[in-house]
C-alpha cells in the first residue's frame, strides 16, 4: 500500500490514540508505517510540526448538512464534533490549543454561514460558544474515562451519563442562544 497523507494520519491518530501524543515520535511513526521516517516528509515537508496541524485539523473540521432550523444545525455539529473528539481523545489536546486552520477554518466559516442563513443574529460568537461547550465537556468527559491514567487497565469509551449532561448542557446554551 503506497503511502500517503491519510494514511500517515490514520497510523498517527492509532499511535496517540494508544500510546498517547508524547509517544508518537515520527520514528515511531515510520517504523508503524514500515517506512524510513524521512519518506514521511515527502507527504509533510514540514514534519512533525506539519503532522500535528493535520491532526488537530482531522479532528475539528465537521461538515454537516444544515437543518430545517439553526438549532438542529447547531445540534447536529456539536454532536458530530463531539463524536469526532471522542473518537480520537489522544490528540484532544492538540485540538484544544491548536489554532484552526484549513479545513477546520473553512468548516467554522461553514458552520457560522450556516446559522446565519437559518436566521441566528450573531451567529459568529454562537459558533465560539458552541465550540467552547463541545471542546469542554469532551475535556471533562476524557478526563473521567481514565483514558490517559496509567493505572487504568480499561478505561470508559463510552459513558451513558456524559451523554445526558452533553444533551442537557447543550439544550441550555441553545436556549440562552435564543434570547
Amino acid at each position: 500500500m503506497p503511502l500517503s497523507r491519510e494514511r500517515i494520519i490514520e497510523a498517527a491518530l492509532h499511535i496517540a490514540d494508544t500510546q498517547g501524543l508524547r509517544r508518537l515520535t515520527m520514528r515511531r511513526l515510520g517504523d508503524a508505517l514500515q517506512v524510513e521516517a524521512m519518506a514521511i516528509y515527502h507527504h509533510l515537508p514540514r514534519g512533525k510540526e506539519a503532522l500535528m496541524d493535520a491532526l488537530a485539523e482531522h479532528v475539528t473540521a465537521v461538515h454537516v448538512e444544515p437543518g430545517s432550523t439553526w438549532q438542529e444545525t447547531a445540534k447536529a455539529w456539536c454532536r458530530a464534533s463531539r463524536e469526532l473528539l471522542r473518537d480520537h481523545p489522544g490528540v484532544l489536546a492538540l485540538a484544544l490549543t491548536k489554532p484552526p486552520k484549513g479545513a477546520t477554518a473553512v468548516a467554522i466559516r461553514e458552520q457560522t454561514e450556516q446559522l446565519t442563513d437559518a436566521g441566528l443574529p450573531g451567529a459568529a460568537e454562537a459558533v465560539r460558544a458552541l465550540r467552547a461547550f463541545v471542546f469542554g465537556s469532551v475535556a471533562v468527559e476524557v478526563q473521567q474515562s481514565g483514558w490517559a491514567d496509567p493505572e487504568v487497565d480499561e478505561w470508559v469509551r463510552r459513558d451513558e451519563r456524559a451523554d445526558v449532561d452533553f444533551e442537557r448542557g447543550l439544550e441550555a446554551l441553545l436556549k440562552g442562544l435564543e434570547t
